[in-house]
């Protein structure tokens, strides 16, 4: 008898998992995400039928697979019954079971706290009885919630209390040796807080997990003081997949030469520049942006649009355009406005633009010959915990809008690792300022030199 199996569908750019659980024959697919190649093409080397699809909740980071892959293979696509969705689904609610095959059992269990209608799916296998998992999409986490406030500053603190009382009820129904598969935690903005673990179980949760150690009042008030932003284009993928987003284009947008990308660019589009912030620093084309497929393109990308602005991808190869485009249609982002390969003598018949780079131990250096602004593209709430004695505090996330709030003079940008200081850097170059992108990590800076506050 062939053994019940969980594959995982990661998805490490956004911090999310998608699962399929076969029993050899047929398979149930659990959160797919957007772009379900992957799955169908899962699905096909283990030689299994996915005759259901299951939603946890109605998402708020990216935009569901569900109702096309369901379309693909004639599964039946269990949504809440309480969601209010524009698509015919099989609804489903607290509960109910769903028989899969001969011996996967899968029950419902409303676990609200990331969402209202958040439910979790318990796996049952009907051969032995054994509870083999829970499915808790942005309920419990590893070592971890869901975060609960992305419904509205309204709403957080119910869902704070509610979240506690889902994560307990996992605990109190489930055995300890059953295991724990969320949907967020991987460095998903959906995760309350963060955790490096990449496996669990319920007993191993009961041991680390705050949401199980701590009461109600303490642990509340913790998460709720300790939340801070999140993607603004997080605002657009409840109502996209209320709407039932269909299977995405990834074919190749049109081709754009150097006078259509100088067009675009005057015309206050994106261009964005793919390639590692290093070679960007050293030679770009001027007025391109530049988001690195080496970091969190995607998430810090649709953070810091205005949403439908067009946007032309720049990549060295075809492969990086594509990988873009995939990254991109996860957030609903899904045709580009046009694209080029090559470098960025192809991309500009005008002169390079470039910037330095430097660490801390270089910015603590030049500040004992000049006066130099330090800018901080870091979070509010990190620049709170720790930060540099001077420093100017624009999170990346505003600096778009607040250009003009940067103060006159040499700019040294920095963020905590040096992607998002470069991103800043591009942003600062477009707008005509000459900066220096900070390639280094905050923890060097106290080494160097720097003279942090507050004192710890």
């Amino acid at each position: 008898m062939n053994r019940i199996e969980v594959l995982t569908v990661d998805t490490p750019s956004l911090g999310d998992r998608s699962y399929v659980v076969h029993d050899g024959r047929v398979a149930f697919v659990v959160d797919p995400q957007r772009d379900i190649d992957r799955v169908l093409d899962l699905l096909e080397r283990h030689g299994v039928e996915a005759t259901d699809v299951f939603e946890t909740h109605v998402h708020n980071d990216y935009l569901t697979g569900g109702l096309a892959l369901a379309e693909a293979t004639g599964a039946s696509y269990h949504v809440n019954a309480d969601d209010d969705v524009a698509f015919d689904r099989s609804p489903i609610r607290d509960g109910e079971v769903v028989e899969i095959g001969d011996r996967m059992r899968v029950t419902a269990l409303a676990t609200p706290g990331h969402t209202f209608t958040h439910l979790s799916y318990v796996l049952t296998d009907t051969g032995d009885g054994s509870t083999i998992a829970v499915f808790s999409g942005g309920s419990l986490l590893y070592g971890a919630t869901g975060r609960p406030d992305l419904l509205g500053p309204e709403h957080t603190a119910e869902l704070a209390r509610l979240q506690h009382g889902s994560a307990h009820k996992l605990a109190g129904l489930l055995p300890d040796d059953a295991g724990v598969y969320p949907t967020h935690g991987f460095g998903s903005f959906c995760s309350a807080t963060q955790s490096d673990a990449e496996e669990s179980t319920i007993g191993r949760e009961r041991e680390v997990n705050a949401v199980l150690r701590q009461d109600e009042e303490s642990w509340v008030q913790e998460i709720v003081d300790g939340l801070g932003a999140y993607p603004a284009y997080y605002a657009h993928m409840g109502p996209g997949n209320a709407a039932g987003p269909g299977a995405p284009d990834l074919s190749p947008p049109s081709t754009a030469d150097a006078g259509e990308l100088r067009r675009r660019i005057a015309a206050g589009e994106w261009v964005v520049d793919l390639r590692n912030r290093t070679v960007f620093a050293a030679g770009h084309a001027p007025g391109t942006l530049n988001f690195g497929l080496d970091g969190s393109f995607a998430t810090y990308l649709g953070w810091l649009v205005a949403w439908g602005t067009p946007i032309t991808l720049l990549g060295e190869t075809a492969a990086d355009v594509a990988e873009a485009q995939r990254e991109l249609v996860r957030i609903g982002i899904d045709r580009p406005a046009a694209h080029a390969t090559g470098g960025p003598e192809r991309w500009t018949d005008e002169q390079l633009r470039s910037f330095p780079t430097a660490t801390f131990a270089d910015l603590a250096e030049v500040r004992h010959h000049r006066e130099v602004v330090i800018l901080d593209v870091r979070r509010d709430d990190e620049h709170a915990e720790s930060r540099v004695v001077g420093a100017v505090n624009i999170p990346l996330q505003e600096l778009p809008t607040r250009l003009a709030d940067v103060p006159s003079g040499e700019v040294w940008v920095h963020c905590a690792s040096g992607y998002r200081a470069s991103v800043a850097a591009s942003f600062l170059d477009a707008a005509g300022r000459r900066p220096v992108a900070v390639d280094d990590s905050f923890d060097s800076a106290r080494p160097a030199g720097l003279p942090l506050e507050p004192q710890r």
